[in-house]
Order: C-alpha cells, then sequence, then structure tokens
C-alpha cells in the first residue's frame, strides 16, 4: 500500500498510546477518511511500536500506515512505509547518517519501503521533544529562504520528500511563508507540513501554502481540552480532513 496524493496524516505517539487507543484512533481516523496514518516518537519503545502499528493497520484497513522514525531502534515490519529521515537543520551526525546505517540490519532481514525524507525542524516558539533529545536547533521561524536553502540543497543530493516540522506540542506551526518558499525549491517532491496545528484553519492553511501532506498529532492526544474535544472527539476529525481535501 502507497501513500500517494495529498491529504491529512494522523500521528499517533506510541509512547503515548498503547494499543488499545491506537485502535479505537485507527477506526476514527478511518471513518473520517483520512489520507494516512504515522507512528512516532522522539523516545524508543520497539515493542510499543509494533503493538501500536498493528493495531491501527487492523482497525484502519485500506488506510497506508508509515512509520516516522526517532532512531532505528522503533523500527518495525507492521508498516507499509518508512520515512527514512535525515535531519538536514541540524548538524548532529547521529540523525544525519549514523541511525541510517543502525537500521540496515534489520532492513535488511525486514525489506519495508523506505522513502528517503529530508526532515528539517523550524522554531515553534518552544523547545520540543525533538530538539532536546536531537541536541539540534531549529530553523529560525522567520527565515523562509534559509528553509528553502536547505530543502534544495536536500533535493540535490537525491532526497525523495521533504518534511517540515515545528515539533510535537509546538506553540505555533511552521509559517506558510516558510511552506510556500520550501514548495517552490521542492516541486516536484512529496512535502509533509506537520507540528502546532490544531484547528482545520491551521491545516487548511498549510494545505494552500504547499503542503501534500498535513500533520496532526498533539491536537489529538490533548483529549476534550483540545481542539477536537470542543468538536466532539475524534468525530471531529471530518473537519480536518475536509479543511485540506
Amino acid at each position: 500500500m502507497r501513500l500517494e496524493g495529498h491529504g491529512l496524516l494522523v500521528l499517533v505517539d506510541p509512547v503515548r498510546s498503547d494499543g488499545v487507543e491506537a485502535a479505537r484512533i485507527g477506526r476514527a481516523a478511518k471513518g473520517a477518511g483520512v489520507r494516512g496514518l504515522l507512528i512516532g516518537s522522539s523516545f524508543d519503545d520497539a515493542a510499543q511500536t509494533r503493538e501500536v502499528a498493528r493495531a491501527l493497520r487492523e482497525n484502519a484497513a485500506g488506510i497506508p500506515v508509515a512509520l516516522f522514525p526517532g532512531s532505528a531502534m522503533q523500527l518495525t515490519d507492521q508498516v507499509d512505509l518508512i520515512l527514512f529521515l535525515s535531519l538536514v537543520s541540524g548538524r548532529n551526525p547521529q540523525y544525519l547518517i549514523e541511525e541510517h546505517v543502525r537500521a540496515v540490519p534489520y532492513l535488511q532481514q525486514h525489506p519495508v519501503p523506505t522513502l528517503s525524507t529530508a526532515y528539517i525542524l523550524i522554531d515553534g516558539g518552544r523547545v520540543t521533544s525533538v530538539e532536546s533529545v536531537t541536541q539540534t536547533r531549529p530553523l529560525p521561524f522567520d527565515k523562509p529562504e534559509l528553509a528553502a536553502a536547505h530543502a534544495t540543497a536536500a533535493a540535490l543530493i537525491g532526497m525523495q520528500a521533504l518534511y517540515l516540522d515545528a515539533g510535537s506540542g509546538a506553540e505555533r506551526p511552521v509559517p506558510v511563508d516558510v511552506i510556500r518558499a520550501c514548495r517552490t525549491a521542492v516541486a516536484e517532491r512529496p512535502l509533509f507540513v506537520g507540528g502546532g496545528i490544531r484547528t482545520p484553519a491551521q491545516a487548511r492553511a498549510a494545505r494552500q501554502a504547499g503542503a501534500d501532506f498535513v500533520v496532526i498529532g498533539t491536537v489529538i492526544e490533548e483529549g476534550p481540552q483540545g481542539e477536537l474535544g470542543r468538536r466532539g472527539g475524534l468525530g471531529g476529525l471530518g473537519a480536518f480532513v475536509e479543511a485540506v481535501r
């Protein structure tokens, strides 16, 4: 099963959601018509990643499930695709190449399809888990030309996709100026945008600025206090799906 076209992706953190919760999210996502599901966390927990992946696949049949890994320790064969992320906005070699080398033995035994993805962290107004774990600074939110230069460099290297992220729980999403600049720089490659997107209006803005896939996650974890809670729980996913259609 392939992740193609465009639409809403729901990110499930296996550290914060067990198999039961993942099954509930999977059913709601399928009912709402999301384009795909992502599994990812900044913290290693391979066993729970596998549990969550299986629950999503069983309860959201027909929807692609992709791994958004924080390290090689999170690899599982219970997904349709692995975003092979290289943190090109940082300068920590562990997340530029070392985790990829560590992943090779596993992928040789479990040939899950991979998508070479340039991962660019954009300042979202607070220190996020990915910044703390990777020990890398995000790019400034008000320098779209700098983000575009990183995106262009990644494309010239040969990376197949681009992921702009403000980080889980960011106070603000990736600015539309940054999205537009990177869309122009890598016009022919899939563009993922996530982090800090809590309302359908923000999701729509990201899509209109050029994102192929708009990713939400924290808004689901916030429960009754979050935007989805005010829209009737996971039933409110439909509004996000419609916003990026």
